[in-house]
């Protein structure tokens, strides 16, 4: 292992870890980046959205070589029953712009570049190296490391957790508690591959055009959870996810899920004849605002999805966790370049500047909206869906009733199914978080 003493050690090479590890290098700060996997991305099948205004505070000509998969133009949202779905579709010709918005990538790709600038930049990245422990002094100060190489200790001012909503490093110091099972999704997904051609014509797009399905419902068997179709290049990311706590609560399995939802009539004909070639797990924070753990500490900060930064509400994961490790690093180098120390009153203006920015800004303002999703999970993403495909099916079935006994019809309906009173105050209760 090597000897030397770091200004600065990154555990994780995912979007926070490369997006802190890069800026902390570029700073001239010294700094070891450490990776369990074969190479940043070895891990990682994920196919996910990136947000391009993100990256390009960190990477200003990231389109140049960047590995990106198609720039979306159309964004659709289901409200599925179990034979149909209600939808809301939006398409502009304005997202072909020059310097697209948001983009599908293919995170086992598109991290193994972005490590390739963190090692540009200076940065000593090691992988296929675990950190068993973070070193403390007889004050509980975080001075660095152990990892499973041979003589694997290594010292720094300050470690950065960007290990994953599921890392242990942070919980066994003590430094913070083990998320709760009702603030984690377990999604899983499929690469379903097509050839180029047909998933143009199923998607209705040209060139790199790309478009994106995000799906509520009965595909979630009443639990709080989403489905999603992502388009790449030659092929279809494709899963759902719903709270691990809804999962054992219920029995139900994230591959069950995954092959009823693949089975939906709207599904089926978009996948149809395509090679699946990966099966990934992965797990996502959603508790949001209530769900953030202690974020500084001395000698350390977390940032990412170990921070649980993750907006569910707007499905926005990569561009929070890239910002925060792009802040957590300013605010390291800040206090470097005054010469103070790593301790948890001067990290305390990771979480000043945190503050401050878009992350917890939108974090905030949704705050009430995970427990009102999980407690009133029946209600949104079963009753209200099997409900909404019976008023549509009965609004266009055309058998000669009367539209006024077909409108009585639908309105008892909604009765039958959920009092007037709960239909409101579901109606408030949403509206209120979503303030």
């Amino acid at each position: 292992m090597i000897e030397e003493r770091f200004d600065a050690i990154v555990v994780g090479a995912g979007m926070a870890g490369n997006a802190a590890a890069l800026t902390l290098a570029r700073k001239g700060l010294k700094v070891l980046q450490l990776e369990r996997g074969e190479y940043s991305g070895s891990k990682n099948v994920q196919g996910a959205i990136l947000y391009s205004d993100m990256l390009e505070k960190l990477v200003p000509d990231f389109r140049e070589d960047a590995p990106l998969e198609r720039h979306l133009v159309e964004q659709r949202f289901w409200m599925m029953d179990d034979n149909s779905h209600t939808g809301l579709h939006y398409r502009s010709d304005e997202f072909n712009e020059e310097r697209p918005n948001r983009y599908t990538i293919i995170r086992a790709q598109f991290d193994k570049w972005f490590s390739k600038k963190v090692q540009e930049a200076g940065a000593v990245v090691l992988c296929e190296t675990t950190v068993l422990e973070l070193l403390q002094d007889a004050y509980g100060k975080v001075i660095g490391v152990r990892t499973d190489r041979k003589n694997g200790q290594v010292g720094a001012d300050v470690v950065v957790l960007a290990e994953g909503v599921s890392g242990l490093l942070g919980t066994r110091a003590g430094l913070r508690k083990t998320p709760d099972k009702s603030n984690v999704a377990l999604a899983v997904k499929e690469m379903h591959f097509l050839p180029q051609e047909t998933l143009e014509a199923r998607f209705n797009l040209r060139g790199d055009e790309g478009a994106v399905i995000e799906a509520v419902g009965t595909i979630s068997q009443g639990m709080t959870g989403m489905g999603f179709i992502y388009t790449n290049k030659e092929s279809i990311s494709l899963g759902i996810g719903c709270l691990v706590a809804d999962f054992e609560k219920t029995g139900q399995t994230p591959y069950g899920l995954l092959e009823k939802f693949k089975q939906h009539p709207s599904v089926a004909a978009l996948i149809a004849g395509s090679e699946v070639k990966e099966y990934a797990a992965h797990l996502i924070p959603e508790g949001g605002f209530k769900a953030i753990p202690q974020l500084y500490g001395d000698g350390w900060v977390v940032v990412g999805d170990a921070a649980q930064l993750n907006n569910a509400i707007h499905r926005e994961g990569s561009n929070l966790a890239m910002t925060s490790g792009r802040i957590a690093a300013e605010a390291i180098f800040q206090i470097k370049s005054r010469r103070d120390p790593m301790t948890k009153e001067n990290l305390a203006l990771y979480k000043k500047m945190l503050d401050e920015s878009f992350v917890m800004k939108d974090l905030k303002k949704y705050r009430d909206m995970p427990d009102l999703l999980h407690i009133q999970a029946q209600n949104f993403f079963l009753t209200y869906p099997q409900l909404v495909s019976k008023a549509m099916t009965n609004f266009l079935r055309v058998d000669g009733t009367p539209k006024r006994e077909k409108e009585k019809t639908t309105f008892r309906s909604f009765l039958a199914a959920r009092s007037l009173t709960g239909l409101v105050g579901d109606a408030f209760r949403l509206a209120r978080a979503w303030r």
